[in-house]
């Protein structure tokens, strides 16, 4: 998943992006509201985390904006404050969840999972093609009943290609979800990836569910 966090306190920035990338998310940073709008009406993201005092544009007039141009990416906000009017005021404007600080960090993770689950039409935190199944919550991986094990990278990609079956993600994709930021367009970092996955997921199965698109790129099997 990719989140971008727009904050401009550095303690509570760094503790975040930490957090999130212990749990295996891919986390751009804006650290002012003029940033945080330019990343989220130029590129795409899986939830926005979103403060509402920032230097430059605040919260508020971001979200107001990205609704009225048709943008639907979730969006928790965050601040310091508590008041009512305030919480009401970001509800009413298009936020899909709302926390106050302090908060803990297990508690952000809950709250992004719940809306990217409900945004993508999932209810469960199980992922299923064929007979391998995804865990997001324990990040459990079986495939035929046999537990893989798989690094964080590992885990992120094939959630990723999962997420989609049947679509075609070209490398440039792969590179923005699950590694985050540009590669030169000419590494292999990709491919070799795919390829350990292959060999943890699909080595001596029957049916090879990681597909390779030539010229395009891969894709996971549709059931």
């Amino acid at each position: 998943m990719k989140v971008l966090l727009v904050e401009d306190e550095k303690k509570i920035s760094d503790f975040v992006l930490k957090g999130l990338k212990e749990h295996g998310y891919v986390v751009e940073l804006a650290e002012d509201g003029n940033d945080g709008y330019l990343h989220a009406t130029t590129q795409s993201y899986d939830v926005v985390v979103l403060d509402i005092m920032l230097p430059g544009r605040d919260g508020l007039s971001i979200l107001k904006s990205l609704r009225k141009s048709g943008n639907t990416v979730p969006v928790i906000l965050v601040t310091a404050r508590s008041e009512l009017d305030e919480r009401l005021e970001g509800l009413n404007l298009g936020a899909d969840d709302y926390l106050t600080k302090p908060f803990y960090l297990d508690e952000l993770v809950a709250r992004i999972q719940a809306l990217h689950r409900r945004s993508s039409g999932q209810s469960l935190s199980l992922m299923q093609v064929e007979d391998l199944t995804v865990n997001l919550s324990t990040r459990e991986v079986m495939r035929g009943g046999d537990s893989v094990e798989l690094t964080t990278r590992e885990f992120n990609l094939l959630e990723y290609l999962m997420r989609s079956p049947g679509r075609v993600l070209t490398r440039t994709q792969i590179l923005e979800h699950v590694w985050g930021y540009d590669f030169d367009p000419s590494t292999n970092v990709v491919d070799v990836c795919i390829q350990r996955l292959r060999k943890k997921v699909d080595a001596g199965q029957e049916t090879q569910l990681i597909e390779t698109v030539r010229g395009a790129g891969y894709r996971m099997r549709k059931s």
